[in-house]
């Protein structure tokens, strides 16, 4: 608050993680100009650089209120600006029996990404936000469970960096895995979209399965991102829980978890002009990229290089689970 009263205390470490998030997007760019594809998307590439700045400089004080208020009010923003990307509409064209399959997937991925993570030494935090990016969406995922469980910048960092290293391997392998298990195009889309973080990584693992495969995995996949919504809110209500204090329930969910779900129904209510909802993703994404990149200001890269190796183990674990459980609904569901 102190810092909002003088807002030209901001202006330092606002500019500069607006400049990094810039030189990241740039970057991405030039990835997919010269390679066809950006491998490491700029949300990734923003940590990466916030941090290798914040390792390699000694950034002066001056520039902490405004890396702090990027990390903070403008990563939350971005989060409601996301809830007007999806709409409830979805559930309905994928089939109740679908739907109701991916929501027990989630589930059972949740529940293992976090007991293996515990069980390999991670915190409960880095924990929570490897499971919730391995069972969801990824990135978008553990930058909205972040400062739902007060995660350290450090637990933000480290389990982003199985997200740049994981969604790479998983786009190259699932082609090859189509062929080996014999999946149809239809199949071929559901695991796809049970399975890839983001979806512009789904719509490259589900190409070889052509446009019916791309078409399933997309659906699939936004119907997985509906489940965004519930998980934090739920997130939002254990941690006000552990805390110990009498909580309201507007303190144990933050606004901007009601401000995404409200976003979400106006947008499945068609009350948001069909014009504004391209700018309201489009801001929303660089608003996170901007995020990301005071997160990464905030890092030290020895403690993200300690738990690295064991973040990388318990997510490769976390998605072998995840892989198994789609597959099994697959067959179970009987998808031809």
């Amino acid at each position: 608050m102190s810092a909002l009263r003088h807002p030209l205390r901001l202006l330092p470490g606002l500019l500069l993680s607006v400049l990094v998030a810039g030189l990241a997007l740039a970057a991405a760019w030039a990835e997919q100009a010269w390679f066809g594809e950006a491998w490491l998307e700029g949300l990734v590439l923003a940590i990466l650089f916030g941090a290798a700045i914040s390792s390699l400089a000694r950034l002066s004080p001056a520039f902490r209120p405004g890396i702090d208020f990027c990390a903070k009010a403008v990563l939350e923003v971005a989060i409601v600006l996301l809830g007007a990307s999806i709409s409830i509409a979805a559930l309905g064209e994928a089939g109740l029996g679908l739907v109701g399959g991916i929501v027990g997937v989630v589930a059972l991925s949740l529940l293992a990404g976090y007991a293996i993570s515990r069980a390999l030494g991670l915190s409960p935090g880095l924990s929570t936000l490897v499971a919730c990016g391995n069972s969801i969406c990824g990135n978008s995922a553990i930058a909205a469970a972040a400062p739902v469980i007060r995660a350290e910048a450090s637990e933000v960092a480290a389990s982003l960096s199985f997200t740049a290293f994981l969604s790479i391997l998983v786009v190259l392998l699932l082609p090859v895995l189509y062929v080996a298990i014999g999946m149809s195009p239809v199949q071929s889309g559901v695991f796809a979209g049970l399975t890839v973080y983001a979806v512009p990584q789904v719509l490259a693992a589900a190409a070889p399965a052509g446009a019916i495969g791309i078409q399933v995995g997309t659906l699939v996949k936004l119907v997985r991102v509906l489940m965004l919504g519930p998980v934090i809110f739920l997130l939002g209500l254990a941690h006000g829980r552990k805390t110990g204090a009498k909580l309201t329930f507007l303190q144990m969910v933050p606004w901007f978890i009601i401000g995404f779900l409200a976003m979400m129904a106006l947008r499945s209510a068609d009350l948001i002009p069909a014009a504004a909802l391209a700018p309201m993703h489009e801001a929303s994404g660089l608003l996170t990229v901007v995020a990301m990149a005071a997160l990464g200001l905030t890092v030290d890269i020895r403690s993200v290089m300690k738990s690295g190796g064991r973040v990388i183990v318990a997510a490769l674990l976390s998605l072998t689970v995840l892989g198994i459980v789609s597959y099994a609904l697959i067959r179970f569901l009987g998808v031809a």
